[in-house]
């Protein structure tokens, strides 16, 4: 068959060189611009506010995250204005509903001045977050509270997490994709020593940063020392997380996918009865799905689909798309290196593996509209925030590659079935093997001898390089398939690395939900219950405490509502009377009063509470302690 397509250079050692330089450098502007380890669990709201000036003292400090974290006796610290801590290291759990919100009481007694609220927490996709902020009681004041300067999973540590990240996607791409190319493609792969060295590469790179993540687990989310990767109490702390349980579910699945590899490159690539490899084959495929799609749930379980909106389908979803991206990615290098190191492949495997890729890249696109639908929420989301814009690098990435592929299939479909590289292939053989073999040279002192052994050498390298170059220029076909695939997979690894940083960055949804809250006082999420807490003093004797009021399910409608009232030590309270009203200023609605019914000690509720629209509310709180002593608090929320 004649090629009509121009004439077509084989990719050089030098053409090689050349792409690696550009990705590296691709890689690295990336990288470069990425942020550190950016968590998905983000402080949405606080009480008191960052900045707020409260007359007294709260009874405690509270923090509301978008999604739930792990925290423990020392994750919330709040700091005098001298830097000594204030609180009582007391974790109090004050979720509600969906509304995840964790606190530290305050110690009596505490001076007026500035207090700086320090935290660090795990989130539920096992991502770091840490923060801090101030509030004051009576006036600001200067503070010599010092937080740390680096935030949590940067510097060192993170970068080095952050690489073993990007290592164990790459390996199990290349674990699984090159396995499935054989295993689906060309069989005969299985006896190719390029082949063999993808699959093994890919099983070594993924075991060896698996193990890495589990060692830099411990400084990645406390200290940020590489030298306490080594802590054993560290490692044990790891281990009892739910990352920490993934990693070694990974290390696990990947003793199994040692034990198929040996398999496949070991009785299965010897064996010639074909009716006893098919069966093999069966076996095999059957096994290595299990193996794959349990190391592709490691990430699931533990990472984004795990936490968020509706996780039991996200969770299917993520394995779906991970082992699509595989398929495709691993099949594609695994090819690319067949084309230039084993280039006598027949034209019936690379075409099965077109419908493969094809197939794969059409999964792909199902679970990625879906995984962006559930992370960015809305079309303002993709521009306004770093991971709608990342989204659309890696959108953008995705359609040049399949532009590429589609040049590849048209090559793939003319490519020629002669099988004349490979018979010129085993008349190379033949020759050598008819070769004599070179009388032993004698070294005399004058070196003569060895100088010429030497050129001699020289042109033999260079006579089997060209041969071996005669071999792949012999259908050019192929030689244009080689320039595409490699154009392919060049740009495949730098969208892996696009993935990569995808899934340290913090989801639309999640920064939109902090936009919202800084914008605004406090965040009530549709269907989900409004929680609020306020301090409040009637002036009087005793008429010091807090309120706090939760309107279930928060929306338009009817909804319940509850009132209760503490001490400042945190003790139920009773009061003569408590009244709440709702004020829509914006729509010149309200005030709407509602009296509560007093239910027990320091408890008031009410049933059927009318929420006619949707707006940002004013809910205020009349607390009576006694005949004349009355005060009333208020704070905005969004319903609806």
């Amino acid at each position: 068959m004649t090629a009509t397509a121009p004439p077509l250079r084989t990719p050089t050692r030098r053409s090689l060189t050349r792409l690696l330089l550009v990705t590296v450098a691709l890689l690295g502007a990336l990288l470069a611009g990425a942020v550190p380890a950016s968590a998905h669990a983000a402080l949405t709201g606080s009480d008191p506010k960052d900045g707020a000036v409260v007359a007294t003292a709260p009874a405690q400090v509270a923090l509301t995250f978008s999604e739930g974290v792990a925290l423990d006796a020392n994750s919330i610290r709040v700091l005098d204005p001298t830097g000594k801590r204030s609180d009582t290291a007391e974790l109090v759990n004050l979720c509600s509903g969906d509304i995840v919100k964790y606190g530290v009481r305050l110690r009596t007694g505490i001076p007026n001045g500035t207090y700086t609220v320090a935290w660090q927490a795990i989130s539920a996709d096992s991502h770091p977050v840490s923060g801090a902020f101030t509030f004051s009681i009576g006036a600001p004041s200067a503070t010599a509270a010092v937080v740390p300067s680096q935030e949590v999973g940067g510097g060192l540590v993170g970068v080095l997490y952050g690489i073993a990240r990007y290592a164990a996607y790459a390996g199990f791409v290349l674990l699984t994709g090159g396995a499935a190319f054989v295993l689906a493609c060309w069989r005969r792969g299985a006896t190719v020593g390029p082949v063999q060295r993808v699959v093994v590469g890919g099983w070594l790179t993924m075991t060896a940063a698996t193990l890495a993540m589990l060692l830099l687990r411990t400084p990645y989310t406390g200290s940020g020392k590489l030298s306490d990767a080594f802590d054993l109490n560290g490692l044990r702390a790891v281990l009892e997380t739910k990352p920490g349980a993934a990693l070694i579910s990974r290390l696990l699945l990947l003793g199994a996918a040692a034990l198929f590899v040996s398999v496949l490159f070991g009785a299965y690539a010897k064996r010639e009865d074909e009716a006893e490899k098919k069966d093999l084959t069966f076996g095999l495929a059957i096994g290595g799905t299990v193996v794959a799609a349990g190391l592709a749930a490691t990430w699931a379980l533990a990472e984004h689909a795990s936490t968020g909106l509706q996780p039991g389908i996200a969770m299917p979803v993520d394995v779906l798309h991970l082992l699509a991206v595989a398929t495709w990615l691993g099949g594609l290098t695994t090819l690319l290196v067949v084309l230039f190191r084993a280039p006598g492949i027949e034209r019936a495997a690379v075409l099965r593996f077109s419908r493969i890729a094809f197939w794969s890249v059409a999964v792909l696109a199902a679970t990625g509209v879906y995984q962006s639908w559930r992370q960015v929420g809305t079309w303002s989301a993709l521009v306004d925030t770093a991971y709608g814009q990342l989204l659309l690098v890696k959108v953008a990435l995705v359609a040049v590659l399949v532009a590429t592929a589609s040049v590849s299939r048209r090559w793939t479909a003319r490519l020629s079935e002669h099988t004349a590289p490979e018979a010129e292939a085993a008349s190379i053989v033949e020759q050598r093997a008819g070769e004599p073999e070179p009388e032993p040279v004698t070294v005399p002192d004058d070196g003569k001898d060895t100088k010429r052994a030497a050129q001699l050498a020289r042109q033999r390298a260079a006579m089997s390089t060209a041969r071996e170059k005669r071999i792949r220029d012999a259908d050019p076909e192929r030689t244009g398939l080689r320039r595409t695939v490699l154009a392919e997979a060049g740009v495949a690894v730098v969208l892996l690395a696009v993935t990569t940083v995808l899934t340290q960055t913090e989801p639309a949804r999640t920064q939109q939900a902090v936009d919202r809250a800084k914008a605004g006082s406090q965040v009530a999420v549709a269907d989900r219950p409004v929680d609020i807490r306020l301090p409040f003093d009637t002036g009087g004797q005793n008429g010091k405490g807090t309120v706090e009021l939760t309107l279930d399910p928060g929306r338009t409608g009817a909804n319940d509502l509850h009132v209760y009232l503490q001490d400042p030590a945190g003790k139920p309270k009773d009061a003569p009377e408590v009244k709440v009203a709702f004020t829509l200023a914006a729509k010149s609605v309200g005030p709407l009063p509602v009296v509560p019914d007093h239910v027990t000690t320091g408890h008031w509720s009410a049933s059927g509470v009318q929420i006619p629209m949707a707006g940002d509310w004013q809910i205020s709180v009349t607390v009576r302690t006694s005949e004349i002593d009355e005060t009333t608090v208020d704070k905005n929320v969004k319903i609806g």
